[in-house]
């Protein structure tokens, strides 16, 4: 047995191997130190290899998809090696091999792997978020990446430059990477194919092979970079489920330029998906969501990853809001239904996975038994927007499809098939004539056991089953002996402490019937199933379109329902470059003081051509950090076709998000806080356009005095006057107020502040003019720190003004350097003849010159003096 483990554990090439034995999934050596300590189970020894002792740990069957969950979860990767051939199977190769069949070892094969990405068990996947899987090739240069859900059957291509990898991987938020061997880009512990599978070639035909097509022309234009990198997912798909691909549906293709672009730090920046603690509470995504199904939520959350660029595609997501919006009642019917979907999308993936149960086609018969009563009652809606025009012929097209699996299910079809009970009756004569003979057999075996009780006298006589014996009779161990008798009729089965079990010949053939019968039936509901998941799979395509058209109307739905809690506005979209907010407010901060019973502070920002660069300075506390990413999050909100938090908002087009909001440091890269902040500085700096928005928070902070306002002065220039973006830049910097001087797009702004009887009253109301102070040591006060501290912190700053205004401060003389765009154009000074000669000579190799060279250079020398 262990050199079979031991042959398996090598092709399971550095995963946890679970090892079927019976009931149980056995981890032996190494694997089961890494599983016990995880899963908080025994660990045990048995028996000895090489001399030590082997550890083993164990987990049941029937529970081993909430073990799987926690092993994923933890970053192992598990792969099953399951019993391929029965006891009896295994001792008749035995003696046809000429060998004892007493020694018969089972023949065990690994039949899938489990990784992170690959995940299609309701019990293993979080119903509101996506699963992805991405693979990424190389080709000229460029990046290609194949995404996929494989629970959903969804799969995206496109492409990337190196330098934009890290800021698509954070868009997309995948479960699991994979890229070819010794591959230099990616993120840190991808898992890794055979290089030779991330071909173009290979990738189109594998694409062109799992969908039956000639050609991808129909698809769309997929660059070599994206073919490749499709063939490097599928090839991984099938090395995971050993030979078995899964659901997946024809691949589209995206451009980058299709949607709002961040980068990484942006995204963690502002907390779309994540909390700065990891979690979805707190984050953007659950403050805003309201949907009514699993698949409504991941599709916000796409939607709130990348927001759109797409004028018209806004239009009609907003308008499609406001739909429901105007329409309460409706909504609320609605929703209702929605609430009682299941997610029959997933179940289609399992199915065509092959890893479906009755359960999960009663969940697709559900799903589109309600999609077809919505489509009937939104046909009848008058004044239907654009986009649910476009919606609900999705949701239409399977009455056959349902009436049958309607006619063949039973009305809660369980999660196991191995024991039938799932087709219903009158669906099939032959089983129900199958059932009615199982049905008799166990009445007969009922009346019987009550004639046994009257003729033998024994009250507490009972017919029982097991898996062992089958079906026998039990009495107790005082009233065996008149059974044991020879003319009893019953023989002698087993003794059991306090019980003895014996069988009798009547027993047996009704026994036999009821196992012949009950088997067929099973047989017969097996065919069944494997008829009724063909017809499921046959129309995969159209299903999986369904379950999409009823996410988008939750996604719209639940968008209104949150517009209508928070009282919030439709958001007017163009082309202009303006961002002119009124009564703005942070959505996640907003619903957290209401939580709390507090009001939030609204505040309006108007960015525009002529005043597009704010410089907004106050105290800590005061609130800078909230009115920058509130803004960002409204811009957000508003391409991803979302109302907004606040009174009115009109949203000019923003091509690139930059937020570079509380940077920390970056110990497992050796970043400290300074060089994070700066790599993400020139990032916006490098990346940003005239149409980006960037916000950028105490640029210049985590270094001496000098050099951060020399930074974030230069900064701010560069922002102004070469990308000519809008911005709002928060600092303590007061001196940066200068800048107004020369930059004629810039304005001032702070966040209010009052002293009150020595107390800091933070207003959290944003106001034109520069900041008079930074109130430091209020707030210092207000942390708590000792008052002896405070006080001589006070003493300290009165003589460093007071040396400040002496010396004119840390700004003397900056308003007489030219601009950003000015000296970054003046031309270096012309050199001198003398510099020039000097040059000259210097730069000449005298030992290599031939007389007539050395002649030609004092030639040329003389005349340069003439």
């Amino acid at each position: 047995m262990m050199e079979q483990y031991l042959a398996l554990k090598r092709e399971a090439k550095g995963s946890l191997l679970f090892y079927r034995m019976g009931d149980f999934f056995e981890l032996f050596f190494d694997d089961a130190k890494v599983a016990s300590d995880i899963l908080d189970i025994a660990l045990t020894a048995r028996g000895e290899h090489d001399g030590e002792p082997v550890a083993m740990c164990g987990v049941p069957v029937h529970a081993a998809e909430g073990y799987l969950a926690r092993l994923i979860k933890a970053g192992q990767r598990v792969a099953i090696a399951e019993q391929t051939e029965t006891p009896d199977e295994a001792k008749a190769r035995a003696k046809r091999e000429g060998r004892p069949a007493s020694k018969a070892l089972v023949a065990r094969d690994i039949v899938r792997f489990v990784t992170a990405g690959t995940l299609t068990e309701e019990a293993l996947l979080e119903p509101r978020r996506a699963n992805l899987l991405v693979a990424l090739a190389e080709v000229r240069g460029t990046i290609g990446l194949a995404a996929c859900d494989i629970s959903t059957g969804l799969m995206v291509l496109e492409e990337c430059s190196p330098q934009l990898l890290g800021a698509t991987l954070a868009r997309l938020g995948p479960s699991e990477v994979v890229v070819p061997e010794n591959w230099e880009f990616g993120p840190e512990d991808p898992a890794r194919h055979a290089r030779s599978a991330f071909s173009s070639d290979a990738g189109a035909e594998r694409l062109k092979s799992l969908h039956g097509v000639s050609t991808l022309d129909g698809f769309g234009e997929f660059s070599r970079a994206m073919l490749a990198s499709a063939g490097g997912l599928i090839a991984y798909l099938g090395h995971v489920g050993r030979g078995e691909l899964p659901f997946l549906l024809p691949p589209t293709a995206r451009e980058q330029s299709r949607g709002m672009a961040m980068d990484e730090a942006t995204r963690a920046s502002l907390e779309i998906l994540e909390a700065t603690n990891g979690r979805r509470n707190g984050s953007l995504v659950a403050t805003l969501d309201r949907c009514s199904t699993g698949a409504g939520s991941r599709l916000l959350a796409e939607d709130l990853s990348a927001p759109l660029l797409d004028q018209s595609g806004i239009e009609n997501r907003l308008t499609l809001v406001q739909f429901w919006l105007e329409r309460p009642i409706e909504r609320a019917n609605l929703r209702d239904a929605l609430r009682a979907l299941p997610d029959f999308g997933r179940a289609l993936g399992r199915i065509v996975a092959g890893r479906g149960s009755p359960r999960d086609l009663g969940q697709v018969r559900d799903g589109l038994g309600e999609a077809a009563r919505i489509h009937q009652w939104l046909v009848g809606e008058a004044d239907r927007p654009t986009l649910l025009d476009m919606l609900l012929p999705e949701l239409t097209g399977h009455g056959a499809l349902v009436d049958q699996l309607a006619r063949a299910l039973v009305a809660s079809p369980p999660t196991e098939r191995s024991n039938g009970g799932f087709i219903a009756e009158g669906y099939d004569a032959s089983l129900d004539e199958l059932r009615e003979m199982s049905g008799s057999a166990r009445r007969a075996i009922a009346a019987m056991e009550a004639r046994y009780r009257d003729e033998t006298g024994i009250s507490s006589l009972k017919i029982k089953h097991n898996g062992v014996l089958g079906y026998f009779i039990e009495v107790p161990s005082r009233h065996a002996d008149s059974l044991m008798a020879p003319d009893s009729g019953f023989t002698h089965r087993q003794t059991m402490k306090g019980a003895v079990r014996f069988n009798s010949l009547t027993l047996h053939e009704e026994a036999s019937r009821v196992s012949e019968a009950g088997g067929r039936a099973i047989t017969a509901e097996e065919a069944h199933f494997e008829e009724l998941t063909a017809l499921v799979g046959a129309a995969r395509e159209a299903i999986a379109a369904t379950a999409a058209a009823l996410a988008r109307i939750d996604v719209s739905s639940g968008n209104a329902e949150r517009a209508s809690e928070g009282d919030w506005c439709k958001p007017t979209i163009s082309n202009a470059g303006k961002l002119a907010i009124s009564n703005g407010r942070h959505p996640v901060v907003e619903a957290a003081l209401a939580r709390e019973g507090e009001r939030f502070v609204a505040n309006d920002c108007t960015l525009q051509a002529d005043d597009r660069l704010w410089l907004i300075g106050g105290p800590n506390m005061g609130g800078k950090s909230t009115f920058l990413r509130q803004n960002a999050l409204i811009a957000l909100m508003a391409q991803a076709g979302s109302y907004v938090p606040a009174s009115e908002a009109h949203i000019g087009l923003v091509d690139r998000l930059f937020s570079r909001v509380g940077a920390s440091d970056n110990l497992a890269k050796g970043r400290s806080t300074f060089m994070v902040e700066m790599v993400e500085t020139a990032a916006i700096l490098s990346q940003a356009t005239a149409k980006s928005l960037v916000i950028l928070d105490e640029v210049g902070r985590g270094t001496s005095t000098y050099d951060g306002l020399a930074l974030a002065w230069a900064v701010v220039e560069a922002v102004h006057s070469k990308i000519e973006c809008r911005c709002l830049f928060a600092t303590h910097y007061h001196e940066l107020s200068r800048l107004a001087e020369s930059c004629p797009q810039l304005s001032l702004h702070h966040v209010r502040a009052r002293e009150w009887k020595g107390d800091l009253v933070l207003l959290h109301e944003l106001a034109e003019g520069p900041a008079d102070r930074s109130y430091g040591l209020a707030v210092a006060k207000l942390a708590g720190v000792p008052a002896p501290v405070i006080k001589r912190a006070g003493q300290v700053l009165e003589k460093l003004e007071a040396a400040r205004n002496e010396t004119g401060g840390l700004a003397a003389g900056l308003g007489e350097l030219p601009l950003f765009a000015a000296a970054a154009g003046e031309a270096a000074p012309e050199e001198t003849r003398e510099e020039a000669l000097a040059k000259k000579l210097r730069e000449a190799d005298l030992d290599a010159l031939t007389p007539r060279d050395a002649l030609d250079l004092l030639y040329e020398l003389k005349n340069s003096l003439d």
